[in-house]
């Protein structure tokens, strides 16, 4: 009697066997892709970020040597705008991707730089496309 009960059990078991066995195997596969899809989108968020701060970086540097050779009154806090963007974009940690303040350091800067778009009476159209990326005026 108790053989016969053995095989029912193994019968009726097997169902819950096989729904931990394919949990275990459905989990570690996840984590496997989860790791490679995780890794894959922060490669392209931070390339967007860089691509970013890199446009930003070009036009302050470009403007202070634009505004350096005509240095009047107007120009004057305009260039104290452009060396506070200069300023923002150096301290931004580049190779630390766990800064707890990465968003709002990226907010600041861009809000920096509207504000000096508007001293400039520049409009600009940043963009991030498959081709590239920059500003558009």
């Amino acid at each position: 009697m108790a053989v016969e009960q053995d095989i029912f059990d193994a019968v009726v078991m097997a169902d819950e066997r096989f729904h931990g066995e394919g949990y275990q195997e459905g989990y570690e596969e996840g984590s496997s892709l989860g790791i490679v899809e995780g890794k894959r989108y922060g490669m392209v968020h931070g390339a967007k970020i860089g691509s970013e701060i890199g446009c930003y970086r070009g036009f302050a540097l470009a403007w202070k040597c634009l505004l350096h050779s005509g240095a009047g009154e107007k120009d004057s806090r305009k260039m104290k705008v452009v060396e506070a963007l200069i300023a923002l974009l150096q301290d931004f940690p580049y190779d630390d991707p766990t800064y707890e303040k990465l968003h709002e350091d990226l907010d600041r800067i861009r809000g920096k730089f509207r504000q000096l778009c508007s001293l400039l009476n520049v409009q600009p159209d940043f963009k991030v496309t498959p081709g590239g990326s920059g500003l558009a005026f």
